[in-house]
């Protein structure tokens, strides 16, 4: 069970990847569409939380001055160990800067960060199918491949427990 701190795509972008999602499904190849509890929504995470006290989370995070929509370019995909895809961003200054603050900003509450989340560590994603068996790598790419680049804005940030799907909408734009 995990809590994180999520940017989530504007209308175009979560259509997108939900898009590629059922692509995904269609070809046989388990996207996060299905993954778990189905509730799963598109996002990029700024921090994943191992131990957390959710309110003392939202207050700090409300804190936070309001930033502006980002806007990311998904220009390939990568794996992380077991099968997991996922689309890879490049990484502007800014959502450098903004990770790290909101890393130092969660942190500060007592929240025990996953270690992958470490600034410096951190790879902007958007997950694809968290369990891709090596044999549907060649499917799953030619499905990704046919969409990219794709360019979506990140205009609003939740929090999200990854073991039950709820989300908690921030009031702004960390």
């Amino acid at each position: 069970m995990a809590l994180a701190v999520c940017l989530l795509f504007d209308a175009k972008g979560d259509r997108a990847i939900r898009a590629l999602w059922d692509q995904l499904e269609t070809l046989g190849v388990p996207s996060l569409r299905s993954h778990t509890h189905g509730r799963h929504v598109p996002h990029l995470s700024y921090a994943v939380l191992r131990s957390w006290d959710l309110a003392r989370v939202t207050a700090a995070l409300s804190e936070l001055e309001a930033g502006e929509p980002l806007d990311v370019s998904f220009d390939g995909i990568g794996l992380f160990r077991r099968g997991r895809a996922w689309l890879l961003a490049g990484v502007a200054a800014d959502l450098a800067t903004r990770q790290e603050r909101i890393v130092r900003t969660v942190t500060a509450t007592g929240a025990e960060l996953h270690k992958h989340y470490l600034p410096g560590r951190w790879l902007p994603h958007c997950s694809l199918a968290p369990r891709a068996p090596l044999a549907q790598l060649p499917i799953l790419a030619a499905a990704v491949y046919d969409v990219l680049p794709l360019s979506a804005q990140l205009s609003r940030a939740a929090l999200i427990n990854s073991a039950t799907g709820d989300l908690w909408p921030l009031a702004t734009l960390p």
